[in-house]
C-alpha cells in the first residue's frame, strides 16, 4: 500500500540536489548510499523458534532465542530473521549486530500491554533523567545499544506499539517511568530502517541517539492526532543521517532533530549533524520539520527539502530557550508546501522545559544561518513568528522565494518578530522590519 502512496506523492515533489555528498539513482536525489543494504547468507524464521502469529500468545521467548542465535553463531554476513504473516504478540527485545530483522507482508509486531513487565534502562547521560519522569526509563520496544549493521526492513510489514494504555498513563499522570520509544538505537552505526509500518508508539517512534551512518526511508508512522509526544523520527546527537520517502502523521513533531538537555546535553557536548530529511509528506498538530527543543549539544548542517504539509500546526520550527546552550546553525528549508497550518514558519527562544533547577539560566543557545526558501502555503492563519533572546539575537536568517497566504478574509497572515537578524527576497506577505533592513543583505548572500 505505502509503495503505490509513496509512488504517488514522489510525483507531486521538486526534486533538488543535496548541498552534499548525495546519491543520483536516474532521476531521484538520495542519500540512502550512505548505508549500503547487506544482503544476508543465513536466514532464519521466527517459527523455527516456537514463534506463533495468532495475535494471543506471547512470542516473547521466540524472539530472544531467535537474536541470541545470531548473536553467537556469527554466521558470515549476518543473518536475517523472518517474521511471516501473523499478529506476533511480545514484550519487549533487543537487537543485535549483523543482523536483519524482516517483516513479510501481512506481519505485525505488536507490542504486550503488560507494563508491569516493561525492563528500565538507564536515563540518557545527555539528558540526565527520563525526559518526563526523574529516574530511569522504560527500554523502547525494540531496542539496540552498542549495534552496528542493523536492518529493519520487509514488505511493509506493521511493528505496532499499542500504545493507548501508555497514553492514558500519562494523561492520568499515573506514570512512574519515562515511556518507551517504539524503536530506538543507542551509539550504534549503520542502522537502515525501510519499507515498515510503524504504528501506536507508546513514546517517541524511531529514535537514534548516539549514533551514525543511519537511513531511515520508506516507512509510514502512524498515531493519533491526540496522542501525546509520539514524534516521527528523532535523531538525537547523531551525524550522517538520512530520512527519506516517508509518510508520518502522529500526535507530535513529524521530525525532530535533538542534541541533549540543558546541563546534561551541555557536559556530553555531542552535537547532531549532516542530517538530511527529503521527500516526507505528513500532518500533525504540532511541527513538521522541527529543530529542538533539546539542543544543548549542538545541531549543524541539516537539510529539509521536497516537504508536504497538511492540517498541521507549525510548518518549520527552531525551538530552544535560555538554560540549552549549544548552537543552531546551518539549517536550511526548502521546497516545502504547507495546506491548512497554523503558523507557517517559527523561530522561537523560549520553548521548553528544564530538567530540573541545576541548569545555567546564563548558558544562551546560539542560532544562525537560517535558510528557508521556496516555501508555499495556502490557508496559513499566521505567517511567521521568530523570537530570539536578548543578548544572543539569532542572526544570518534568510527567508527566498516565501508565499504564505493566509484564510479567506481582509486580514493577511502576519509576522511577529523580536531579537532577530536576516533579509528576505521576494517575501509575501511583507514580512517583519527585522528582514528587510538592508544592512541584512547579506544573510541571504551567503546560502547563495
Amino acid at each position: 500500500m505505502f509503495r503505490a502512496l509513496a509512488s504517488v506523492l514522489l510525483c507531486c515533489f521538486f526534486l533538488e540536489a543535496s548541498f552534499w555528498v548525495h546519491f543520483s539513482y536516474g532521476d531521484l536525489t538520495t542519500c540512502s548510499g550512505i548505508v549500503p543494504m547487506t544482503e544476508r547468507g543465513d536466514k532464519i524464521s521466527i517459527t523455527d523458534f516456537g514463534g506463533v502469529g495468532d495475535g494471543q500468545t506471547l512470542n516473547t521467548i521466540a524472539f530472544r532465542k531467535a537474536i541470541y542465535r545470531i548473536q553467537h553463531l556469527r554466521r558470515r554476513g549476518g543473518t536475517l530473521l523472518f517474521v511471516p504473516s501473523g499478529v506476533y504478540l511480545t514484550d519487549s527485545f533487543n537487537l543485535t549486530s549483523h543482523m536483519t530483522l524482516y517483516l513479510a507482508r501481512g506481519a505485525v509486531i505488536k507490542a504486550t500491554q503488560d507494563t508491569s513487565n516493561w525492563p528500565l534502562i538507564a536515563p540518557l547521560p545527555s539528558y540526565g533523567r527520563g525526559r518526563e519522569r526523574p529516574g530511569g526509563r522504560y527500554m523502547s520496544f525494540i531496542h539496540g545499544d552498542g549495534l552496528e549493521d542493523v536492518v529493519i526492513t520487509g514488505e511493509n510489514g506493521t511493528i505496532d506499539g499499542q500504545g493507548d494504555i501508555w497514553w492514558n498513563m500519562w494523561r492520568q499522570r499515573t506514570l512512574q517511568f519515562t515511556r518507551p520509544s517504539l524503536v530506538e538505537f543507542v551509539n550504534s552505526r549503520g542502522i537502515v530502517i525501510s519499507n515498515v509500518i510503524f504504528r501506536n508508539s507508546p513514546f517517541w517512534n524511531i529514535h537514534p541517539v548516539y549514533c551514525s551512518d543511519v537511513v531511515i526511508r520508506y516507512v509510514t508512522i502512524l498515531a493519533p492526532p491526540d496522542s501525546p509526544n509520539t514524534d516521527g523520527i528523532d535523531p538525537d546527537s547523531s551525524s550522517n543521517v538520512c530520512i527519506e520517502d516517508s509518510f508520518i502523521s502522529t500526535g507530535d513533531d513529524l521530525v525532530a532533530v535533538k542534541s541533549g538537555w540543558d546541563e546534561y546535553g551541555i557536559a556530553y557536548g555531542r552535537p547532531s549533524s549532516y542530517i538530511t530529511v527529503r521527500r516526507v509528506t505528513g500532518s500533525t498538530p504540532f511541527a513538521g520539520v522541527a529543530v529542538g527543543s533539546e539542543t544543548s549539544g549542538g545541531v549543524e548542517n541539516v537539510l529539509a527539502e521536497n516537504i508536504n504539509l497538511y492540517n498541521s500546526g507549525v510548518g518549520v520550527h527552531i525551538k530552544t530557550n535560555i538554560g540549552r546552550g549549544g548552537v543552531i546553525k546551518n539549517i536550511t528549508v526548502s521546497e516545502l508546501f504547507m495546506e491548512n497550518v497554523r503558523t507557517g514558519i517559527k523561530v522561537a527562544g523560549d520553548t521548553g522545559d528544564h530538567p530540573d533547577n541545576n541548569f545555567n539560566p546564563n548558558a544562551l543557545p546560539y542560532v544562525k544561518d537560517l535558510m528557508l526558501k521556496n516555501i508555499w502555503g495556502v490557508n496559513v492563519q499566521r505567517a511567521g513568528w521568530m523570537h530570539g533572546i536578548e543578548n544572543a539575537t539569532f542572526t544570518g536568517i534568510c527567508l527566498s522565494n516565501v508565499t504564505l497566504q493566509g484564510t479567506t478574509g481582509p486580514r493577511p497572515p502576519s509576522w511577529n518578530c523580536n531579537a532577530i537578524r536576516g533579509a528576505a527576497i521576494e517575501v509575501s506577505p511583507r514580512p517583519c522590519a527585522e528582514l528587510t533592513s538592508v544592512e541584512q543583505s547579506g544573510s541571504c548572500a551567503s546560502h547563495s
